[in-house]
């Protein structure tokens, strides 16, 4: 292996430039993805991961990157052979050796290089794959998540289990409780569990989460922002949902501390919150623990807070409780007096810095999407994307100052690529309230020529329509093949007050709908270019949802209509899906206790009323809403008559992630589009 794999991004880039043309799904699919941005403790280096796709092995292919920041024009050099798929890179604390999870001979450890220079090396040698971790403060021993069986003690325990499973020839499993499977993976009765060992190997790891029926961190996409160090490295906090019986209808995470020798049981530091407690943070003296806390039971998009723990006196506060967003990982500058952290915030996912002692929170980098950042003494690393940009790193300062592009991955890609513009506009929504969209007209469109147009709708239903290069959901995708695209943030989107997002629940089909009919009219009023009597609407999740209500209640402009992965029949999601906290909520209770919740706003009641021609699409590992949702709709089209197409997935989950199916889903797609909208 290459001490150090000098490529610059540009030269990657360079390979995949083509003719000038509007914007299409190869090109979504072959951009490098920049994630993960770290610094160095002094600010000079900045590591980060690259993933890149490898058409003809249909998968990403993950690395590990390295960039002076200190030697001007320096360009970003790869630091890891691909075949190691390399991620998650995290600096020693002197600067001088950077880590990262590597995979060879099927085992994911954990690896270092020295940063000046020199060959990867192992350093762990675990039974049991590394799942992320956390360097020590003094840079001695390294803190990590792997996934044991929960009547297992240590990691060896776990790997002679797995080693007898697959020599048995017996496939059946027995559960006694929910989850029985989460996301896209059925439970094989494993947890992750934190543990602790010295970096150089002199002792077997601890286990420190003896004890704890829980995730650490959370599944199916926590990491580990979930857990830290205290800054003598004596302590270790974390966030956990203690499963028993209630694991999938409950919220209720909390923080713990445990010793980071393992010598004492984990405590318990925000009990008396029944809500979801989360994301430790320090002070640097070691006396506070800031954190985030929900106050509503039961609901995954309630409001996260800033709280501070005097971890002395027990005592805590809000810090920001008069800023109406919802705070997510922080990290704590260099003088302790401000946290930064991102939100969604009209229209945008932003960077903000909030003012530890009054809770002021300033925007340090609003415009677009900041997918992670870094920060080390008065310097930020932030992975930035807009509407025509894929994620590229940017430096500023801890006031917002000197913002500068410090990497272009896909420069000479983007530089053949033709992208629509899109404009926000407003208009009174349901309750008078202002709600807020964008349209996107097609790639090249002329002045006084009308276009077909596709009405997305986002899922969520809290989320939003936000400025961000969407890999599944790209706007540039339908504006390339000559479509106009019009959205809507309605009530339930993210960015726009807690008050805003609260006014779905118990609300699916009638607020929101109110919004993107209001929103749909405006949209037409404002924009000329719209063709109005030749359109079609699309969504998946809660926008598949609904496209299944309105196919039968909101029928009348649309040629077609695009279903992915959508809630066909509100009765039975209440049993099939996973996460019931997330239904129960919507709903006001279960289904048992609250029928008439559930048939209030069901599309499978209004299938007598569909007209439309409707294109299904639905993947066999999508647990949140599974198959049978999209089975029994397209068996609802086809018995009525309707003009309808299927498309399944059988290895896909509840997004589509794949190199050559997310290709062949945006052909059928638009195939379906121009299909009805032709003149």
């Amino acid at each position: 292996m290459k001490t150090v794999f000098v490529l610059s991004a540009l030269a990657i880039a360079a390979s995949a430039s083509a003719a000038s043309h509007p914007f299409n799904a190869k090109d979504l699919a072959m951009m490098q993805r920049v994630s993960d941005p770290q610094l160095s403790a002094d600010g000079a280096h900045a590591a980060f991961s690259v993933r890149r796709t490898d058409w003809e092995a249909n998968k990403g292919v993950s690395s590990v990157w390295l960039l002076d920041l200190a030697r001007k024009g320096a360009q970003s050099q790869r630091v890891t052979d691909e075949a190691l798929g390399a991620n998650s890179p995290q600096f020693s604390p002197d600067g001088k050796t950077l880590y990262f999870l590597a995979t060879a001979k099927d085992s994911t450890q954990l690896w270092s290089l020295p940063v000046a220079g020199g060959a990867p090396a192992q350093v762990t040698h675990l039974p049991l794959d590394v799942d992320n971790f956390r360097i020590s403060p003094d840079g001695t021993t390294v803190l990590f998540s792997a996934q044991m069986y929960e009547d297992c003690k240590d990691l060896q325990c776990t790997r002679d289990k797995l080693d007898a499973r697959a020599r048995d020839k017996a496939t059946g499993e027995v559960y006694t409780r929910l989850f029985v499977r989460h996301w896209d993976t059925w439970s094989d009765h494993r947890r992750g569990q934190l543990f602790i060992m010295p970096l150089n190997g002199a002792s077997k790891p601890v286990l420190l989460t003896q004890g704890i029926d829980g995730d650490v961190p959370s599944k199916p996409f926590g990491d580990n922002s979930e857990y830290v160090f205290s800054p003598d490295g004596k302590t270790v906090y974390f966030d956990v949902r203690i499963a028993g019986k209630t694991e999938a209808w409950s919220t209720n995470f909390d923080v713990y501390a445990v010793p980071a020798d393992g010598s004492a049981a984990p405590k318990n530091l925000t009990a008396e919150n029944p809500a979801w407690d989360g994301y430790p943070l320090p002070s640097h003296d070691g006396k506070t623990l800031y954190y985030l806390a929900m106050k509503v039971p039961g609901f995954e998009a309630d409001r996260f807070g800033i709280m501070a723990l005097d971890l002395a006196s027990g005592k805590t506060r809000e810090i920001d409780p008069q800023w109406d967003r919802s705070a997510g990982p922080m990290q704590l500058s260099r003088d302790g007096k401000t946290l930064f952290t991102t939100t969604d915030d009209n229209g945008n996912h932003a960077l903000f810095a909030v003012d530890i002692a009054s809770g002021r929170a300033t925007p340090l980098l609003g415009d677009g999407t900041v997918y992670g950042f870094g920060v080390q003494g008065d310097h930020i690393l932030a992975a930035r994307a807009d509407f025509s940009h894929p994620a590229d790193l940017y430096t500023l300062t801890t006031r917002g100052k000197q913002l500068a592009q410090v990497t272009h991955f896909n420069a000479a890609q983007l530089a053949d690529i033709r992208f629509s513009k899109a404009t926000w506009y407003s208009f009174k929504g349901w309750n008078g309230d202002t709600v807020h969209g964008y349209v996107m007209p097609p790639v090249d469109a002329q002045p006084g020529h009308k276009y077909p147009v596709v009405f997305l709708i986002h899922g969520g239903p809290q989320g939003a329509w936000t400025n961000e290069f969407h890999y599944r959901w790209n706007p540039q995708t339908y504006a390339g093949a000559g479509f106009a695209v019009v959205t809507v943030n309605f009530h339930g989107s993210t960015g726009y007050g807690q008050a805003f997002t609260d006014a779905i629940s118990q609300h699916w089909g009638d607020r929101p709908l109110e919004d993107l009919q209001k929103g749909w009219t405006a949209a037409l009023e404002q924009f000329k270019f719209l063709d109005g009597n030749n359109a079609c609407a699309a969504g998946a999740s809660y926008g598949g949802y609904m496209t299944y209500w309105i196919a039968g209640v909101w029928n009348q402009p649309w040629k077609c209509l695009v279903d992915h992965d959508g809630v066909f029949d509100s009765r039975m999601m209440g049993y099939a899906t996973e996460e019931l906290w997330f239904d129960e909520h919507e709903h006001g209770g279960t289904q048992y206790e609250h029928p008439q919740n559930y048939e209030k706003f069901n599309p499978i009641d209004h299938v007598k009323d569909w007209r439309v021609p409707m294109l299904v699409i639905h993947s066999d590992r999508d647990y949140r809403i599974p198959l049978s949702q999209g089975l029994g709709a397209f068996t609802a089209l086809q018995r009525r008559g309707i003009p309808s197409e299927f498309l399944r997935f059988p290895d896909e989950s509840h997004w589509v992630q794949k190199p050559h199916n997310s290709v062949l889903w945006h052909d059928t797609v638009n195939a379906w589009l121009k299909k009805w909208t032709a003149p």
